[in-house]
């Protein structure tokens, strides 16, 4: 499966980019996820992650919480193909969310 990242704030900083896309196994857990982008994009981004949030088709997760979560949705009722939101089956998109200061 392919999974679209966003990388917001320090997150961003620590990733060196604002997004990028991965192709991983679809049995990939959010645990693997972080250590992937770990051994990517090195230890700052590792730190910055063990803090965050992920929205992980639009479901948040907290990596210190749920580490074996599966990325992967399951298919829609009724068989294969895009879900209500009309996202691709075969994609899922993360959005990592660093603390924000402020509130």
């Amino acid at each position: 499966m392919r999974v679209d990242l966003r990388y917001f704030a320090a997150a961003a900083e620590a990733a060196g980019r604002d997004a990028e896309s991965l192709d991983v196994d679809d049995d990939m857990t959010t645990a693997g996820l972080v250590v992937l982008l770990g051994d990517r994009h090195g230890s700052e981004l590792l730190r910055v992650l063990g803090l965050s949030s992920l929205l992980v088709d639009g479901a948040t997760r907290v990596v210190t919480q749920e580490p074996a979560a599966p990325l992967r949705r399951d298919t829609p009722a009724g068989g294969a193909g895009a879900g209500d939101d009309g996202a691709e089956p075969d994609v899922v998109r993360v959005d990592v969310l660093p603390p924000f200061a402020g509130g």
